[in-house]
């Protein structure tokens, strides 16, 4: 994923990058959903990439939101300190996520093909919860920071994206 920058060479729009790492989620999500259907209709096939790709979404998350608590939201509570409220509820957000992550990275390794139809629905669930929270959650952030994001200027960025801007393993 490039980055655009500018005539100076400032690095720009980390807000807009931030929305294109929500979208690349958004589409692995969506990826993991089929994934299960497959399962779920019978394609055991299909089954080592519900294993595989539900891990490695899991985890992409997982930095993404850590990569947030950790940096992102530390600088914008800094230099924007009215954001602080907003920080914090999304900072909620990401442990309730983390809670169904794990449930998640849990209940993937008994899903198979003589899983019953209640256990792949248990998974159905959960997934379908995270969706929900993720979704609503990456509306909320897209709405109250991106424009914050996108007015700074962080040097050590421009050296090495941060792990909240990192899309993939």
């Amino acid at each position: 994923m490039e980055t655009p920058s500018s005539s100076n060479g400032r690095l720009t729009a980390f807000g807009n990058q931030l929305v294109q790492v929500h979208n690349w989620l958004r589409k692995e999500l969506a990826t993991l959903h089929d994934d299960l259907g497959s399962v779920a209709d019978g394609r055991a096939a299909r089954l080592r990439d519900l294993r595989a790709h539900c891990l490695t979404f899991c985890s992409a998350l997982t930095r993404h939101h850590t990569g947030e608590d950790g940096g992102a939201f530390l600088v914008l509570a800094e230099k924007i300190p009215e954001l602080r409220p907003v920080l914090e509820e999304l900072a909620h957000d990401h442990d309730v996520m983390t809670g169904i992550i794990e449930r998640l990275e849990e209940l993937v390794g008994g899903v198979g093909p003589a899983s019953s139809p209640a256990e792949i629905l248990h998974f159905q669930r959960e997934l379908d919860g995270l969706t929900a929270i993720m979704e609503t959650h990456f509306r909320y952030e897209e709405k109250r920071i991106v424009e914050a994001l996108n007015s700074l200027d962080m040097p050590e960025w421009r050296e090495a994206k941060p792990p909240f801007l990192l899309s993939s393993n």
